[in-house]
């Protein structure tokens, strides 16, 4: 069961110790912001983690966005 779920992600204690992984996977969102910090594109973290959907990678930045400008208002 879902501790937290939105824009694609979640977080379930026993998967990935708890951290917020795209829905359906195994894949922590970190590791987006870890390619993305590192310069590689979404093509590339996608032709890396093909269980993540572009769609997923999208609603996760824009939730991301929305946050960080809630924040600065």
């Amino acid at each position: 069961m879902c501790r937290h779920e939105t824009a694609g992600t979640k977080q379930i204690p026993d998967v990935m110790g708890g951290a917020p992984v795209f829905c359906g996977t195994r894949v922590p969102v970190q590791t987006l912001l870890d390619y993305l910090e590192a310069g590689d594109s979404i093509g590339e973290f996608l032709a890396g983690y093909p269980t993540v959907t572009h769609e997923q990678v999208i609603a996760f930045l824009q939730q991301a966005k929305d946050r960080l400008v809630e924040t600065v208002q």
